[in-house]
């Protein structure tokens, strides 16, 4: 079994569990009732697990009173075209979410005229720029799957066209919201370590693909504030050393070997946390109908942009042997490239 293969079994396994925390039930309402207005929800990419979790949890109907009336209306399959293992899965998730009352259309203009929010959904992150320039010009308030993009120059032109048109773009791993980091404050983290899979897809930068959730939990965390980072590559691990401005230390191990888990440890003033297990996607689903219902953002750019700095130098420092890279010489050459004007 590979390892991808694994994945996505666990995060399938991890969907169906959340499904019966919620209490879901099947649907009882029928394809064209009236959803409250503003609350017409559309998705764009049925190529990862995501899309059908997302869809049981609110077209359920016992839906929890948290998701406020949200229902996923109509869906765009497309998504990933050339990266195998998301593209083979469209046609399972496309007839799923037929069956959970969502209508599919042929593109994603079509979608926009359809629902209010967007959940954009596609697996593949070279794609993000150009969906989400169309959802931002139809004025639509956005939640972005990971990886954001697939270049950390993407990443900063998202955010530039959120600023042109006025409206927040919120994006996040559900790793963000693991068991072990509610209610963690900040300032009395001294530093950390995190784990998470690290598949490599061949058309992302290495740990964009997966092993943003394990960053992005490193991030939640530690905050902001990373000047450079060294990293150690084999074929089956990944270790990045992060050193933060104020001297904190934070590291993130990402594995293609072994089993697969989620987790690490908070050094905090008051002791040390352990992070995990992973709970699923309920609480990073109630974050982003929060963010439809009030247009904040529970994530900063800043911070999004520097998880991604974060990874893109890890990229470098690997190609340099190891060798120390700060995450400001990778936001100089990501503007450089003119994806921000």
């Amino acid at each position: 079994m590979t390892s991808l293969t694994h994945n996505r079994r666990f995060f399938l396994q991890k969907a169906a569990m959340g499904s019966i925390a919620l209490g879901i039930t099947p649907l009882s309402w029928p394809l064209g009732t009236n959803v409250a207005p503003g609350k017409r929800v559309g998705m764009i990419g049925l190529d990862t697990s995501h899309s059908v979790a997302f869809t049981k949890a609110l077209n359920a109907a016992a839906a929890s009173a948290d998701y406020a009336g949200y229902k996923v209306v109509a869906a765009y399959p497309y998504g990933s075209k050339t990266i195998d293992s998301s593209a083979k899965r469209i046609p399972d998730y496309t007839s799923e979410v037929k069956k959970l009352n969502v209508e599919v259309v042929d593109s994603i203009d079509e979608l926009l005229k359809k629902v209010d929010v967007i959940l954009l959904e596609t697996n593949d992150g070279r794609l993000h720029l150009e969906q989400v320039t169309q959802v931002l010009k139809a004025g639509k308030r956005v939640f972005i799957d990971k990886p954001i993009a697939a270049s950390l120059a993407d990443v900063i032109a998202i955010f530039g066209l959120s600023q042109q048109y006025s409206i927040p773009v919120f994006s996040a791993s559900s790793l963000r919201y693991i068991n072990g980091m509610e209610g963690l404050d900040k300032r009395q983290v001294l530093g950390a370590d995190t784990f998470s899979p690290a598949v490599l897809e061949k058309t992302h930068p290495d740990l964009f693909w997966y092993g943003v959730h394990g960053v992005e939990m490193l991030y939640t965390a530690m905050g902001t504030g990373c000047q450079q980072v060294v990293r150690v590559h084999t074929d089956g691990t990944d270790v990045v050393v992060g050193t933060w401005a104020d001297g904190r230390v934070g590291t993130f191990r990402g594995t293609r070997t072994g089993k697969h888990d989620y987790g690490g440890i908070l050094y905090t003033q008051a002791g040390n946390t352990k992070l995990g297990p992973y709970g699923g996607y309920e609480p990073l689903l109630k974050e982003i109908i929060a963010y439809f219902e009030t247009g904040k953002t529970p994530v900063t750019p800043e911070e999004t942009i520097e998880i991604f700095a974060f990874m893109e130098a890890a990229d470098e420092s690997k190609c340099q042997n190891g060798a120390a890279v700060t995450l400001q010489s990778v936001l100089e050459k990501a503007k450089k490239k003119g994806a921000v004007k």
